[in-house]
């Protein structure tokens, strides 16, 4: 497998990235091209997509030297109860290979990095390597009627949370990255295992430590500052 590209996004770290790409419609990502894969052409024709499958590389949870499990700990389902490999998008399998469909929101064919796409909708760290891009092709990709299996029982029952931002904190952000960490936290980043309402946790976005806390369905943002 080759590289051809990295995916530029506001998490540094895994900890806060959606568990699905296209939930949080706002949070923005850019595609750089490897020097090597710099051609205009391979671009030509895709201005009339509106969104790209991306097959990446989950090039943070190499385990070298240890066999694979057929089960694995969904964290929807708090990480206490094992499922088929093949039942999940678990990053733990035999190939660490991720897929997801972004929307792509413009098409820069001429920067000093070269050829770049930026897209909203991904679920990916920054600098996250890209092995193959695909067009979404709506009339054979898409199917209302699929069956999401415990996937979709879980996230039905799950409200998005209220979050609570102070306006010095949100003054920190564009109203584009504002909304992405909005959409975030009303996820709840946390893992499903960790329920303590007196914890704080920290997440890195756009450049900054968040510090927040959850109690009562309420996020309440506490601290930020530039890293």
């Amino acid at each position: 497998m080759k590289i051809v590209a990295k995916i530029h996004t506001d998490f540094k770290t895994k900890f806060g990235v959606p568990r699905q790409s296209g939930l949080i419609k706002g949070l923005k990502g850019r595609i750089v091209f490897e020097p090597e894969y710099r051609n205009v052409e391979a671009l030509r024709g895709l201005e009339g997509f509106s969104h790209i499958w991306l097959l990446w590389d989950f090039s943070e949870a190499h385990r070298e030297g240890e066999n694979w499990s057929p089960t694995v700990r969904p964290p929807r389902l708090g990480g206490n109860q094992r499922m088929g490999v093949w039942a999940t998008r678990s990053p733990f399998r035999p190939n660490n290979i991720g897929l997801s469909s972004v929307r792509i929101t413009k098409i820069d064919l001429h920067t000093p990095e070269g050829p770049v796409i930026e897209v909203e909708g991904a679920d990916l760290m920054d600098g996250t390597p890209i092995l193959d891009i695909k067009p979404y092709l709506p009339f054979t990709d898409s199917h209302p009627d699929a069956k999401g299996g415990f996937a979709q029982e879980q996230n039905e029952k799950t409200e998005p949370l209220k979050v609570v931002i102070p306006p010095d904190i949100e003054g920190m952000f564009d109203s584009e990255r504002l909304k992405g960490l909005h959409g975030v936290l009303a996820a709840d980043p946390r893992p499903h295992y960790q329920q303590d309402p007196e914890r704080t946790y920290a997440l890195e976005f756009a450049g900054c430590e968040i510090k927040f806390r959850v109690q009562n369905g309420i996020v309440l943002v506490t601290e930020a500052k530039r890293i």
